[in-house]
């Protein structure tokens, strides 16, 4: 079943423009038919009607008093605007046809008001209307002005519908780029505060709606930078609370005899601090850091440099973006971090696209099945399957990969590889 919306436009852009612009369409198209098959139409057949009907009532009196054909002929030129003469023989006619299609209604009305044959041809620059009566041993030639049996200024009127419908769908085209322009406005601000930017010039305008709307958004992302501001405090003072007695329990285990225990108590310290700094980086999204042209393809390179492990590189475009870099260079190094931990056998891949550039990250360990991959994702989550039994960690890697991701307008998503492990696609708009 074909639904209108299947047909119709999708854009708001062109919606409105089709509803604004067809009507005015329509209008022109129904003034013209109607002027053209309506009146103009009728206005021909009377113009006809009375060349036809002077033409035979002068034709009719010739052949009752022929003597007095002069002076009626003066009469008939001086009151009537036409040229009326008397010749012997009348010009080649035009073909019926051609006659047919150009003068449809003068052919009509001489049908109907003659009883006598009649010839007619087209004279002059102006396709003036000679007409031919045969009469008695003479024949009549009416020359007849052809805007007095047909109207010829037709055009005017199409040329006035065109100038009118155009100032109207300009009108019409103006008024609507300012409407649809407030709502693109709206729209790249949002898109900019989605990724974490500023629109510091954007100032709610247009319809009253679109201002309620925009006055909304603004308001919206004020309470969450307060929000934010509030956890990343909040979180900060718990991290700083929490390594004074890590750093004094770390200076008490340095002096202390070497011996296993006291080993692992250092590592267990050296881990709790680690896992202090994902919660604050968690926590504070490397919001105060500035956006700025990142050369992807480098960056990429440059994390995977800081691994022991050799990874294999695959083709590598050549991608620049606008983001903040410390963010990136946190969210790479988890995704990279965690194929490198999971998988032997580690590639890494950048693939660019037409709106947006996609690393992908391949191993060839246990994988994830397909329905806790979200699961993946929830800070603090560790799955309970081989990929993550025994390995450190706070769970918090893909969760901050994913949150730098969306700040940046892009996703992570997790897939199947064809290595037969785990797929990380991380994807970041131009």
């Amino acid at each position: 079943m074909i639904r209108l919306r299947d047909i119709t436009p999708k854009g708001y852009w062109p919606r409105i423009a089709l509803i604004a612009f067809l009507p005015i369409v329509a209008m022109m198209v129904g003034m013209t038919w109607y002027f053209f098959d309506g009146h103009m139409r009728s206005v021909n057949e009377r113009l006809a009607d009375a060349v036809a009907r002077d033409t035979a009532l002068f034709a009719m009196a010739h052949d009752r008093d022929p003597s007095s054909t002069r002076l009626t002929l003066d009469l008939f030129n001086d009151t009537q605007g036409e040229h009326l003469d008397i010749a012997e023989a009348c010009p080649q006619p035009d073909d019926r046809a051609t006659l047919q299609r150009r003068l449809p209604s003068v052919l009509a009305a001489l049908d109907t008001q003659l009883d006598r044959p009649f010839e007619i041809s087209l004279q002059g620059p102006r396709d003036d209307i000679l007409l031919c009566l045969p009469s008695n041993d003479d024949t009549l030639v009416f020359t007849i002005p052809r805007k007095r049996a047909v109207i010829i200024n037709g055009h005017i009127y199409i040329v006035w519908v065109l100038g009118f419908g155009i100032l109207m769908l300009a009108t019409a085209f103006g008024f609507l780029r300012n409407q649809v322009r407030s709502i693109l406005q709206l729209t790249e601000a949002a898109k900019a505060f989605g990724r974490g930017q500023d629109a510091p010039d954007y100032r709610p305008s247009g319809a009253t709606e679109v201002r309620d709307a925009a006055r909304a958004v603004i308001e919206m992302r004020r309470k969450l930078t307060a929000f934010a501001d509030q956890r990343t405090a909040m979180l900060a003072g718990v991290s700083h609370d929490l390594r004074t007695p890590l750093t004094r329990l770390k200076l008490q285990l340095a002096m202390m005899e070497d011996d296993p225990d006291i080993r692992a108590a250092r590592q267990d310290i050296s881990h709790m601090a680690a896992m202090l700094d994902e919660y604050l980086a968690f926590a504070r999204g490397e919001e105060t850091e500035q956006a700025g042209e990142v050369c992807l393809d480098e960056l990429v390179r440059e994390v995977v440099g800081r691994f022991d492990q050799e990874v294999e590189f695959g083709p590598m475009a050549e991608v620049i973006i606008t983001g903040r870099r410390m963010a990136l260079t946190r969210a790479i190094s988890n995704i990279v971090s965690n194929a490198v931990h999971y998988g032997g056998r580690v590639r890494v891949e950048l693939v660019d696209g037409p709106r947006a550039a996609d690393l992908l990250v391949d191993d060839d360990g246990p994988g994830i099945p397909a329905d806790e991959r979200e699961m993946a994702f929830k800070p603090f989550q560790r799955l309970e399957d081989g990929r993550t039994q025994n390995l450190p960690g706070s769970g918090l890697g893909l969760a901050l990969a994913r949150d730098t991701a969306r700040a940046h307008g892009g996703d992570v998503r997790l897939e199947t590889s064809p290595s037969g492990g785990l797929r990380a696609r991380f994807r970041l708009p131009h």
